[in-house]
């Protein structure tokens, strides 16, 4: 079974890296989780610097919610009170990944989410660089081969292996980049 990791909004709403946290869930190398108010923080983020119209923002919450099975985590209302953060707004966060189980709560925003406290929940804080890097030691030809499969997805202009890597890297995974542009290993 593969282990359960909590997606961030603000690692949600670039696009590429997304689509990529997205379909490594669906390899089932991960079971990815978010909340409905980590969608509204996502949507929101798109909202404000007008990407898309609400109605285009609408459609790609339902198909995010429709690509991943078992993603969206309800009931960890009653945990957010309890939860003490630097930032009091992200205990929403930490309350989903508690209630989902998650092992792992992937977020870019080191500064709200302390190790030491996350350690006590029994989560590891990954920035989503640091994640995907791990995935790629785990199982190095799964992630390659979603990083073609989204080069392949693109249509409004031929989008290259390479053009993906652009775009993941100018999303801060830049750890991740440089291991794929190396290629799979040859020897797993």
């Amino acid at each position: 079974m593969a282990f359960i990791v909590l997606y961030d909004s603000n690692v949600l709403y670039p696009n590429t890296v997304r689509d990529l946290l997205i379909r490594l869930a669906q390899h089932g190398i991960v079971q990815a989780k978010w909340s409905e108010q980590i969608l509204d923080e996502v949507q929101e983020a798109l909202r404000r610097n007008n990407v898309g119209d609400g109605e285009k923002r609408t459609e790609l919450r339902r198909r995010m919610n429709a690509a991943v099975r078992d993603c969206l985590v309800t009931g960890y209302e009653s945990l957010i009170e309890g939860l003490k953060l630097p930032d009091p707004d992200d205990r929403h966060v930490l309350a989903a990944a508690i209630r989902a189980g998650a092992q792992v709560l992937v977020t870019d925003n080191r500064k709200h989410f302390p190790p030491d406290y996350l350690a006590d929940w029994g989560i590891e804080r990954k920035t989503a660089d640091d994640f995907v890097m791990d995935l790629i030691d785990l199982d190095d030809r799964v992630v390659y081969g979603c990083v073609m499969e989204i080069a392949n997805s693109r249509t409004r202009t031929p989008v290259t292996f390479d053009d993906i890597l652009d775009q993941l890297e100018r999303s801060q995974l830049i750890g991740a980049v440089s291991l794929l542009r190396a290629g799979p290993n040859p020897s797993a």
